[in-house]
């Protein structure tokens, strides 16, 4: 198996988690039964994920004075931060609500994800090589200028869409490889825009597991999620994402890479938190092998 090399430009953000009995009603105060700081951030997550799988992962990123711990947490897992840059001012940071069912709800602030500079960007990326993948997510700026030097190099795009907006989709897909978004982000997509024309399109169904289209030749390919006690579905997407990129960057077939990232979800939201709860490669064939 091919090592892969997968690049990253995505946020990185300090996530504080509260733990609640249930999300509060608009106008309501209701007291966190627990409380924990980690790092995270979509990109952060798939960078991780990407490394767990295997990988080898490059990050693009800024963060603040505040962010030098986020920094090597994100060394500590594997990925190169050779990339990323500190900016004077704070950190994206996000507020993260989890209650007793592991449903979630979240408040992100930007900071310096969204203060990105094209110049560091586009010396980053001139290591691209054909061959290589590039992860986008929507929560920094420069996707369409990053997206555009990838293609450009040879590399395939990968864009993870969310948080969703049309505007936002519509200026990276030209040059996207294969798009990423959950069932309900798709049809808003395609309420806004109708089909995609895009090479691939990788729908995640939560509990319903994922369904991968091949624009061209027609092919399906789907996996059911498997049946897990859920305890936090924070960055379960992010999981998701970072394994399938891996796995197809390292040449796994379509169906192999999405029975590991589906595996991987499982295993992430039986855990707390986001960026701590990815598992390793070796965690996820251990599931795999008990299924």
């Amino acid at each position: 198996m091919k090592p892969g090399r997968v690049w990253c430009l995505g946020s990185i953000n300090a996530d504080h988690i509260y733990r609640l009995p249930r999300l509060p009603t608009p106008g309501e105060t209701l007291p966190a039964i627990g409380y924990r700081r980690m790092l995270g951030g979509k990109g952060a997550n798939q960078s991780i994920a990407a490394a767990r799988a295997g990988a080898e992962v490059h990050h693009l990123a800024a963060v603040g004075h505040d962010g030098a711990w986020m920094v090597a947490a994100l060394a500590d897992c594997g990925v190169d931060v050779s990339g990323v840059v500190m900016l004077d001012e704070a950190s994206g940071h996000a507020l993260v609500m989890v209650d007793d069912a592991g449903e979630n709800a979240i408040v992100i602030h930007p900071g310096t994800n969204r203060a990105l500079d094209l110049p560091q960007v586009t010396a980053a990326l001139s290591r691209l090589a054909r061959g290589d993948w590039l992860l986008l997510q929507n929560e920094t700026n420069l996707q369409a200028e990053a997206a555009r030097l990838a293609r450009d190099a040879g590399a395939q795009v990968v864009y993870s869409a969310a948080p969703f907006e049309v505007e936002a989709v519509s200026s990276v897909l030209p040059f996207v490889s294969l798009l990423i978004l959950n069932a309900v982000e798709a049809a808003q997509l395609e309420a806004a825009l109708g089909p995609v024309d895009v090479p691939h399109f990788l729908v995640t169904k939560g509990a319903r597991g994922a369904v991968w289209n091949d624009r061209k030749s027609g092919e399906t390919v789907s996996v059911d999620a498997h049946s897990v006690p859920v305890r936090d579905t924070t960055g379960a997407g992010d999981c998701f994402a970072g394994y399938v990129v891996a796995a197809l960057a390292m040449g796994r077939t379509v169906r192999a890479a999405l029975r590991l990232a589906n595996a991987a979800a499982a295993l992430q939201v039986m855990r707390d938190g986001a960026s701590e709860a990815i598992p390793t490669l070796s965690e996820v064939r251990g599931f795999l092998a008990q299924d």
